[in-house]
């Protein structure tokens, strides 16, 4: 995953301190690269990137940010590739920063090459730097502008951008919408975020929220429009589930009470009598209390996330290490435990190691139950559109490794499709399945429907993707 953050000063003074801040609000996106670039009318663009796989951005930067300065600039947080980019070209010498996920690379790279003598840096393990290849095909058109529309529409996946040259920032939001893109405005000033709550500490305020394939000009004199927004969407819903900020909002839509009314139709639909309800920390903890305020069972918390040393929430990218230290992450209070039946909800069952692993702790603690609710249907499918996970194969899912035990390897779409029906027999067997194997008490994820009206805007709007297939 990834997020972006840019700022644009009506004067000369310096915004350094408000991209660096601003950029360091979307660490909870990504844990491997991050970086800023500045513009100076004297000094031109200057680029700082670093590995902040041991370190958090804030440490990493703080002393690039005292010797950065320009009125313009953009920073990111990635999970996968080096970033921002500084490209020198026939349009000139721009900075480029993406978030994304582009499913058909080779074929990009063939029309790259019929046209140009161009080549590509390979990065670890053959891949080919993503944000590169947007800023190859946008180099094949006449103008920026060109180059950006040429991108949304031959990238198969998704791709929302910020461009920034010597004269603005293009702020390009994916042809159809997965990723939000937001404009934030001040008296001096203007900018630009994946994260809606990342400027407001920084003294600015709502402008608007960027439509699905609208591309806006940001500079001094202020926001041009430059392509329209689409009329077709079909946003990210898991943004909502889990890799949202809390205080953040999409579509309208605040992330903290989105999340209330998926503990509260959760609740609707159950009839288990624990003694607590309590969120896995740190994102099932409003799930939680919106289950608790339905079914008026007392949320409590029988776990505490350690966050001096452990604040983020992704992981390293060896499995094995991740599992260790999200089990490091979560601090008992053994008094919560002892005797009581809990209720504990997750925002989502992907392998299924780290959940197993923490309700065997609560039994060994003396749980007399462990009832589980994810905050999300079965995933059933790997995500085309953008990088969630770092999982090579489907069969990296709990509900894949199940399916193809009793269906076998070659699962057809249609057959995928009962299990992914709450009413059918195989969903309930699948799911009797995956609370065997975890060893809970019960176990009852949020149904599609529910999900989707907890949301609160059209149903059309909202990619299911993940969880039944379709686009």
């Amino acid at each position: 995953m990834g997020g972006f953050f840019g700022a644009v000063n009506k004067s000369d003074e310096s915004c350094a301190i408000d991209v660096f801040y601003g950029t360091d609000y979307h660490s909870h996106l990504g844990t491997r690269r991050a970086g800023m670039v500045m513009y100076d009318k004297e000094k031109g663009f200057d680029r700082a990137i670093h590995n902040i796989e041991n370190s958090p951005f804030r440490t990493k930067f703080d002393s690039d940010v005292s010797n950065m300065t320009g009125f313009m600039g953009i920073g990111c947080i990635s999970d996968y590739e080096a970033q921002p980019l500084l490209i020198r070209s026939k349009l000139g010498t721009y900075a480029i920063t993406t978030v994304g996920k582009i499913n058909n690379t080779d074929e990009l790279l063939d029309k790259v090459f019929e046209n140009s003598h161009l080549h590509f840096f390979e990065m670890s393990g053959g891949e080919v730097n993503a944000t590169e290849l947007v800023a190859a095909i946008i180099n094949q058109k006449e103008t920026i502008l060109e180059g950006i529309k040429c991108a949304q529409e031959l990238i198969d996946g998704s791709m929302t951008m910020l461009v920034m040259t010597k004269d603005g920032i293009y702020a390009a939001r994916d042809r159809l919408g997965r990723t939000p893109c937001v404009i934030g405005q001040r008296e001096d000033g203007w900018c630009m975020a994946f994260e809606s709550f990342s400027y407001l500490n920084l003294g600015y305020t709502h402008y608007k929220e960027l439509g699905p394939g609208e591309i806006d000009f940001i500079s001094r004199e202020g926001v041009e429009v430059l392509a329209e927004p689409r009329r077709e969407m079909k946003i990210c819903t898991f943004l909502w589930i889990y890799y949202g900020y809390p205080a953040s909002s999409y579509e309208g839509v605040g992330v903290e009470e989105m999340r209330y009314n998926c503990g509260r139709l959760l609740a609707r639909r159950d009839n288990a009598k624990p003694d607590l309800v309590a969120g896995v920390p740190d994102s099932g903890i409003a799930h939680a209390v919106g289950y608790s305020n339905e079914s008026k069972i007392p949320y409590s918390r029988p776990f505490i996330k350690y966050t001096p040393t452990w604040p983020r929430s992704f992981m390293p990218t060896s499995q094995q290490l991740r599992n260790r230290i999200a089990k490091m992450k979560l601090l008992p209070v053994e008094s919560l435990i002892k005797n009581k039946s809990l209720l504990l909800i997750d925002d989502s069952i992907v392998r299924g190691t780290q959940l197993r692993e923490t309700t065997e702790y609560l039994f060994r603690s003396g749980a007399k139950e462990v009832h589980i609710r994810p905050a999300c249907p079965p995933l059933l499918f790997g995500c085309k559109y953008l990088n969630f996970s770092r999982s090579n194969s489907e069969m990296d899912l709990i509900t894949r490794r199940i399916i193809a035990d009793r269906e076998g390897a070659d699962v057809t779409a249609a057959r995928l499709l009962e299990y992914a029906d709450p009413e059918s027999t195989c969903y309930a067997e699948m799911v009797d399945e995956i609370r065997k194997r975890l060893n809970f008490t019960s176990l009852q994820f949020h149904r599609l429907d529910d999900m989707l009206e907890a949301a609160g805007i059209e149903k059309c709007k909202l990619c299911t993707y993940c969880w039944n297939g379709q686009e």
